[in-house]
C-alpha cells in the first residue's frame, strides 16, 4: 500500500492541479481511501472544529476567513507572511463592500497582535502590538455595525458573535498599561498599521469622574472563585473592574463594575486616509445603558461578579467576624461599601450576624445584582461590628452610624431614594435591625433596672451613655426591615453553660469596657438590677438569652408606623415547622406577629446565602418598589 501524507507536501499555486492529478494516480494505484470524502465524526468534534478561530487559541483562522483570503488567492500569503496579506486585504476591501472582508480583516489582525511580542522591551514594539488589536476592533465594529449597502449581519451567523468576541478582546489588548496588568485609558492619536485614528475619551456617561479611581483591570483577566454563578451580561464592549479611590461618596474605596465602549466614526476609507475618529466610552454596569449606534439600539456586555469577587478577595476581611466577636476589636469603620454611593438608588444594609462579617452576604449581593430592576433602583452597604458586644450597644452603634451616613451624603435631603432604606439582618443583625425601627420609650430601661431613670445619682457621662443606648426613636428614613433566622425569643443554644463558654472565650471591645465593669458593679447594687445582669456585663450571647427580659421586651414592641417587616425562617428538611429549628434558632422564637410576609427556607442557620431566601428577598425588594 501507497502512503502519501498530501498535507505534508508543499507545492505553489501553479503547480496544484498537476499535483492533484498525481494524488489521484497514487491513490488509484493504493486501493486507499478518496482524497475528496467525508470522515464519520461525533457531534462534539463537528462542534470543535466548526468554532476553530483566531479566539480558540488553536492559532488557525476560521473557516469563514479562509474562505475570503482562498477567494482573492490570498492564501499562500497568509501562510507565509500574514502582515502582508492583511495589507493587501485591507486594500481590497476599500473598493469591496462585502461585510466578510471587514470580518476576516478583523481576526487576522487578532491572530496577528498575538503572535507579536507581549511583554516586548522596545516601546515601539509594545504600542505597535496594542495598536494592531485596535485595528480588529475596529475591523469588527465596521462588520457589527459599519454602514453598508450590504445588509448588517444576521445574529443566526456564527461570525457575528465571533466579531462580538472579537471586537470585546481586542479592546483589552488595545488599551492595557505598559506596564503591569492594568488598563489605560486616554485619548488621543493612535497610528495603525492601515492608517490613523484619533480617540477621544469619554467619561460623563460613567457617573463618577476618572480621578476618581485609581486602577482598572479587564474583568476577563481574572477568574472568579467561591461563587455559584458568575453573572454576565452579553453584548459588546469590555467589561472592567474599577478601583475606586476614598472619598467622600465611597469612604472605604470600591469596586465598580464598568463597561468601555469604542465608538468608531466614518469609513474604511477614512481610516485609510488619517481622518477616522473614535470615543472611548466609559458607562456604569449599574445603569444597564444601551448605547445608540445607526439607529440600533446596542447591548452593553458587563460583569458584575468579577468586581465583587476582587472586593472580597481580601484574607483579613474573611477572618474580622470570628476576629471580632472573639477578641472584640475596634472597628473604625462601621460600613462597608463596595460601591460609591449614588443618589437616586436605595440603600439595602445588610447586618451580619455574631461571630459573622459581611462576606457572607456576598451570594446573596451577588446573585441579586444580575437582576436589572434591583441594580438600577438598589445599592447595598455592608454594617461591621464587634458581634460580642451587649446587642443594645450594636444597635446604637447601627444608628448612629447610619444617621451620619444620610447626613454625609444627602446634607440638603433632596435624595427620596435614600428616605426609603432597607435594613437586612441576620441572625443577631436581625435585632439590631429591629431596634433601628422600634420606638422603645422607657420599655428596655424598665426590662433591666427597677428604680426610674431620671432618679439616678450617677456620673453624667455614664447617664448620657445609658440614655443614648435605652432610650431612642426609630430611624425616620428606615422603611423596611428584613429579618433572617432571627431569634426574636432568643436562641436555645445560649443556656447558661453555653454562655458562661462563651464568656471565656470572648473579649467585649475595649471601649465599651474602660471603667465600664466598676460602673456596672455600682448600677448593679444601686438599682437592683434583674438578677439576670448582677454579675457583669452582659455579651451578646447573654443578649440572645430566652431569659433576657431585653429581649422579652422587644420581641412585643410593634415596628413605627410607616415602617414593614419581613420574616424569613430557616427551619432544617425534615423537622416538623412548627416545633423544629435551623440548628440555632428554634421557629417558635423567629416568628413574629404582625409581618408582612413568613417565608420558610429548608435550610440551617446561615440562610442568607440559600437560593430561595435570596429569591424571597428579591420578591421583598421589588415590592419594595412597587415592582411585584
Amino acid at each position: 500500500m501507497i502512503i502519501v501524507n498530501i498535507s505534508t507536501i508543499y507545492m505553489p499555486n501553479h503547480n496544484r492541479p498537476a499535483f492533484y492529478q498525481i494524488c489521484c494516480l497514487l491513490w488509484l494505484l493504493s486501493g486507499c481511501s478518496t482524497p475528496i470524502g467525508i470522515t464519520k465524526i461525533t457531534a462534539e468534534e463537528s462542534y470543535k472544529i466548526s468554532t476553530i478561530s483566531a479566539l480558540s487559541g488553536a492559532g488557525q483562522a476560521s473557516n469563514n476567513t479562509k474562505a475570503v483570503l482562498q477567494r482573492f488567492n490570498l492564501t499562500e500569503l497568509y501562510e507565509l507572511n500574514p502582515q502582508q496579506a492583511l495589507l493587501n486585504l485591507h486594500q481590497i476591501a476599500l473598493t469591496d463592500e462585502r461585510r466578510d472582508l471587514l470580518f476576516a480583516l478583523a481576526e487576522i489582525s487578532y491572530a496577528y497582535g498575538e503572535s507579536l511580542p507581549e511583554n516586548s522591551s522596545n516601546q515601539t514594539e509594545r504600542m505597535g502590538s496594542k495598536n494592531v488589536f485596535l485595528q480588529s476592533a475596529i475591523y469588527a465594529y465596521l462588520y457589527l455595525l459599519g454602514e453598508s449597502d450590504e445588509a448588517s449581519p444576521s445574529p443566526y451567523d456564527r461570525r457575528f458573535r465571533e466579531a462580538c468576541e472579537l471586537y470585546n478582546r481586542a479592546l483589552g489588548y488595545a488599551f492595557r498599561q505598559e506596564q503591569g496588568n492594568g488598563l489605560s485609558f486616554s485619548g488621543g492619536n493612535r497610528d495603525l498599521q492601515v492608517g490613523a485614528v484619533n480617540i477621544s475619551l469619554v467619561t460623563n456617561t460613567l457617573g463618577w469622574h476618572i480621578d476618581d479611581f485609581q486602577a482598572f483591570y479587564s474583568a476577563d483577566t481574572f477568574d472568579v472563585h467561591g461563587f455559584t454563578v458568575r453573572n454576565r451580561k452579553p453584548g459588546l464592549g469590555l467589561s472592567v473592574i474599577g478601583v475606586s479611590n476614598e472619598t467622600s461618596s465611597s469612604p472605604n474605596g470600591g469596586n465598580i463594575p464598568i463597561t468601555a465602549f469604542l465608538r468608531v466614526n466614518g469609513s474604511l476609507r477614512d481610516l485609510q486616509a488619517g481622518h477616522r475618529s473614535a470615543q472611548l466610552e466609559l458607562y456604569s454596569a449599574y445603569d444597564d445603558i444601551d448605547v445608540m449606534v445607526n439607529g440600533q439600539h446596542i447591548p452593553l456586555q458587563s460583569d458584575t461578579t468579577a468586581p465583587l469577587a476582587y472586593r472580597l478577595n481580601d484574607a483579613e476581611l474573611w477572618k474580622a467576624g470570628l476576629k471580632n466577636f472573639m477578641f472584640g476589636a475596634q472597628i473604625e469603620n462601621h460600613m462597608l461599601l463596595d460601591q460609591p454611593y449614588q443618589q437616586g438608588r436605595i440603600p439595602v444594609v445588610l447586618v451580619h450576624g455574631t461571630g459573622s462579617s459581611p462576606v457572607w452576604w456576598a451570594e446573596m449581593v451577588n446573585t441579586l445584582r444580575s437582576d436589572q430592576d434591583i441594580r438600577n433602583h438598589y445599592q447595598f452597604w455592608f454594617y461591621i461590628y464587634a458581634s460580642s458586644a451587649p446587642i443594645i450597644v450594636s444597635a446604637r452603634i447601627l444608628r448612629d452610624t447610619l444617621t451620619d451616613m444620610v447626613k454625609q451624603f444627602d446634607p440638603e435631603n433632596k435624595d427620596e431614594a435614600i428616605d426609603q432604606m432597607v435594613l437586612i439582618g441576620h441572625s443577631q443583625g436581625g435585632l439590631l435591625t429591629k431596634l433601628a425601627a422600634v420606638d422603645p420609650g422607657d420599655k428596655l430601661w424598665r426590662a433591666i433596672a427597677e428604680k426610674s431613670f431620671e432618679s439616678l445619682d450617677i456620673d453624667p457621662q455614664i447617664k448620657s451613655t445609658l440614655h443614648h443606648n435605652l432610650f431612642f426613636n426609630h430611624l425616620p428614613f428606615v422603611k423596611r426591615v428584613i429579618y433572617i433566622s432571627t431569634p426574636h425569643r432568643g436562641s436555645f443554644l445560649t443556656k447558661n453553660w453555653v454562655r458562661n463558654l462563651i464568656r471565656t472565650l470572648v473579649t467585649l471591645p475595649s471601649g465599651l469596657i474602660k471603667g465600664g465593669a466598676e460602673q456596672f458593679s455600682r448600677l448593679s447594687g444601686q438599682l437592683k438590677l434583674s438578677a439576670f445582669f448582677r454579675d457583669k456585663i452582659p455579651t451578646s450571647v447573654d443578649g440572645m438569652s430566652p431569659n433576657n427580659p431585653v429581649m422579652k421586651a422587644l420581641v412585643e414592641m410593634p415596628l413605627a408606623p410607616g415602617i414593614t417587616g419581613n420574616s424569613i425562617i430557616a427551619v432544617l428538611p425534615g423537622k416538623d415547622i412548627k416545633t423544629g429549628n435551623d440548628g440555632v434558632v428554634e421557629y417558635s422564637s423567629a416568628h413574629i406577629d404582625g409581618a408582612e410576609s413568613e417565608y420558610i427556607v429548608r435550610t440551617g442557620h446561615s440562610a442568607q446565602g440559600h437560593p430561595l431566601a435570596i429569591e424571597e428577598v428579591r420578591r421583598i425588594l421589588l415590592k419594595h418598589i412597587n415592582k411585584k
